[in-house]
């Protein structure tokens, strides 16, 4: 393909990057995306007041952490007991709202508020860490923490949910402060995936950690955006890249089999690295995913991929067709809607439609 001199053109199917478990841990941190943001930032909705109240009782966390006490008295002086004895109350604050109301906004904004150490990460790339780290080293390095905060916290299967509720328990006993969000109440997680009757113990483990704060409302990333954009021909592609991406400094380009093929060749926790440099990514040929594993790890792609905002141009299957509707239905079905929304977002982007 050939575009402007000032375009670099790669191919995805040809990195296999390699990161260090020192590298993993410097990368915990806010993207790109949510490089910037605070609670200053944040629009709530005047048409949800649940979110103002999560503004506000963020705010309030993030201000009891930096102090190193709170008053006594009522739910935040009961929350935020100053002691540094083991926690006699729950060790953080957990976001519970649909895709898209604009938690990762809100805990991105608490990660920039708080002093000193802290941690922000997904949720599989906290279980990626302890693969790379081994448990008890991921404990004793966020147990040195003064925050660690959970986005995207979800259970794939029994052993994360025993996994992470043997983290969340040991560094609440240490004294951390813990804020996730998800989609799913944390009494919730795990079902429609696996048993989750079998694991209650472990799943009201993870609950009792936290108290719950809701965020209602809508996905931000559709209130009032037009319909998504149609994917453009195969014979219009490179027309199309050539002229939307011509400005750019390094594009991506793959054909979409050959790169979901690829991702099983590349841990989930060096997707990060995997499209760092890039600055758009296009893909020829989308189609439908049907295999249960290929389609996850292609979640967490579009998650990284919106984590740093790279616009997408792409021909075949629209995105709201590139999981099954078996997958859209079943009990991964909230990973795929976020995954679809943030595809859609992107696609906007690369269509050079406003987001």
């Amino acid at each position: 393909m050939r575009v402007t001199p000032l375009v670099t053109t790669v191919h995805l199917t040809d990195r296999t990057p390699n990161v260090s478990a020192d590298e993993l841990l410097a990368g915990f941190r806010p993207s790109e995306r949510f490089g910037e943001v605070s609670f200053d930032t944040y629009r709530p909705d005047p048409t949800q007041p649940s979110q103002q109240q999560a503004v506000d009782a963020l705010r309030a966390f993030g201000a009891s952490i930096n102090g190193g006490s709170a008053t006594t008295g009522g739910f935040f002086g009961k929350l935020f007991g100053g002691t540094k004895k083991k926690p006699a109350t729950k060790a953080g604050l957990y976001l519970d709202g649909g895709f898209g109301v604009g938690k990762t906004h809100l805990l991105a904004s608490l990660w920039h508020s708080v002093e000193g150490p802290k941690a922000f990460g997904t949720f599989v790339e906290y279980t990626n860490l302890v693969g790379a780290l081994t448990f008890r080293k991921t404990v004793e390095a966020l147990s040195a923490y003064k925050l660690v905060c959970i986005d995207e916290f979800e259970l794939d299967d029994p052993g994360d949910t025993v996994l992470m509720s043997r983290l969340m328990r040991e560094l609440a006993e240490a004294g951390v402060k813990l804020v996730a969000t998800s989609n799913t109440l944390p009494g919730s997680l795990g079902e429609g995936r696996f048993a989750a009757a079998d694991f209650k113990r472990e799943i009201q483990v993870l609950a009792e950690q936290f108290d719950v704060i809701r965020v209602d409302g809508e996905d931000f990333r559709h209130r009032g955006l037009p319909a998504a954009p149609a994917p453009v021909s195969d014979t219009d592609f490179d027309t199309t890249v050539a002229q939307n991406f011509g400005d750019l400094g390094t594009i991506a380009v793959d054909n979409f089999l050959d790169l979901i093929n690829h991702l099983s060749r590349v841990h989930p926790s060096r997707y990060r690295e995997f499209i760092t440099g890039l600055d758009a990514v296009a893909w020829k040929n989308v189609q439908t995913i049907d295999q249960q594993a290929v389609a996850l790890r292609f979640v967490v792609l579009a998650d990284r991929l919106y984590d740093k905002d790279l616009p997408i141009i792409a021909s075949g299957v629209p995105f709201n067709r590139v999981f099954t509707q078996e997958m859209m239905e079943g009990g991964y079905q909230k990973k795929y809607f976020r995954a679809v929304s943030r595809l859609t977002a992107l696609a906007r982007e690369g269509s050079g439609q406003p987001e």
